[in-house]
Formats: C-alpha cells, sequence, structure tokens
C-alpha cells in the first residue's frame, strides 16, 4: 500500500478515535443517578489566582450512591471550592462543614432523565459529525494527492468509508449504554 495512503488512515483513525475519546469523556459528565467523583471533573478552582481542576486541590470520594464528599488539601480552599461548583452549574448545592463540602445527590426524575438522554443524543451526534469531518478530510486528501493511482484511491475510499463505519457503529453503542444507563431508575 502506498505510504501517503496508509498516512490518510492512520490519522483519519487518529481523530475518529480521539472523536469517541471525547464523547466517553462527555458521558462522564452525564450522572445517571448514582454519585460518582467523575461528576464533579468540569469544576475549576481558583488556586492563588490559578484556575486548577477540583481534583488537584481536594479528595473527591462517594462514600454512598448519593453522596460526594471534597475533602480540601487546604482549609482555607473552602469557600473557593464551593464557588468553583457553583459555577460549574451542575445544579448541586454544595454544603461546607468546616471541614468537608457534601454533595447530597438528588434522585433524577423521570423529566430530569429524558433531558439528559437528549443530552447523550448531542453529544453522540457532535461525535459522529466529527467522524464524519474526518472522513470527509481524508477523502479530499486522496482525491488530491495525484501520487496515487485510481484503483488505489477507490480502494482507499473503501478503507475510509470501512472506517467511519466502525467508529460510528462504537459511538451508537456507547450512546444506547449511556442511555439504558440514564433510564433505568
Amino acid at each position: 500500500m502506498n505510504e501517503d495512503i496508509q498516512f490518510i488512515l492512520d490519522t483519519t483513525k487518529e481523530a475518529m478515535d480521539n472523536a469517541i475519546a471525547h464523547l466517553k469523556k462527555q458521558f462522564l459528565n452525564i450522572r445517571a443517578g448514582k454519585a460518582s467523583p467523575a461528576m464533579l471533573g468540569s469544576v475549576m478552582v481558583d488556586y492563588y489566582g490559578t484556575q486548577t481542576p477540583l481534583s488537584q486541590v481536594a479528595n473527591v470520594n462517594t462514600p454512598d450512591g448519593r453522596t460526594i464528599t471534597v475533602q480540601p488539601w487546604e482549609k482555607s480552599m473552602l469557600q473557593e471550592i464551593e464557588r468553583g461548583i457553583a459555577y460549574a452549574n451542575l445544579g448541586f448545592n454544595p454544603m461546607n462543614n468546616g471541614e468537608t463540602i457534601i454533595i447530597n445527590v438528588p434522585p433524577l426524575t423521570e423529566e430530569r432523565r429524558r433531558d439528559l438522554a437528549k443530552q447523550a443524543k448531542a453529544e453522540t451526534e457532535d461525535a459522529k459529525v466529527s467522524i464524519r469531518s474526518a472522513r470527509k478530510d481524508a477523502m479530499n486528501d486522496i482525491k488530491k494527492n495525484d501520487d496515487i493511482s485510481e484503483d488505489l484511491k477507490k480502494n482507499a475510499e473503501i478503507d475510509i468509508q470501512q472506517i467511519t463505519d466502525n467508529h460510528v457503529k462504537i459511538v451508537d453503542e456507547l450512546f444506547d449504554n449511556k442511555e439504558k444507563e440514564i433510564m433505568t431508575v
């Protein structure tokens, strides 16, 4: 196989893998009823003038399925952590007991579950758009390359489509699993 084609296939596959990795990360932020430290993954805290991820200034634990505790490494950070959780707009009401921050995760209502499923669907569509965009870029790169024969171009386009189909299938499976997780009471 031509080196140019192999390079295009490799970069296309990498871009599509990145889209799936991003989708998985986004799915971690969509809570499915059970408390998880990942729910606070997007929280940034003002740590002496620098925006820092919460995980770098505190321990985040889940003692049970409905509670998240945040134990800062420095007590002076309690207010900043509370502020960071509020700014993240996750719908949580943090309580400060002077040493730790306790967040009670309310059970999801049916309406909220449907909203979260819609949010997961939107993230899924974004991932598919990224995958299709990578396919389009690869197809254009193949067509523009004059060093490749027509037969090799056709075969490369078939390979790119197969890679695309496989990645779209993975995205659909991830969504089905996430939707099932969200809708399970």
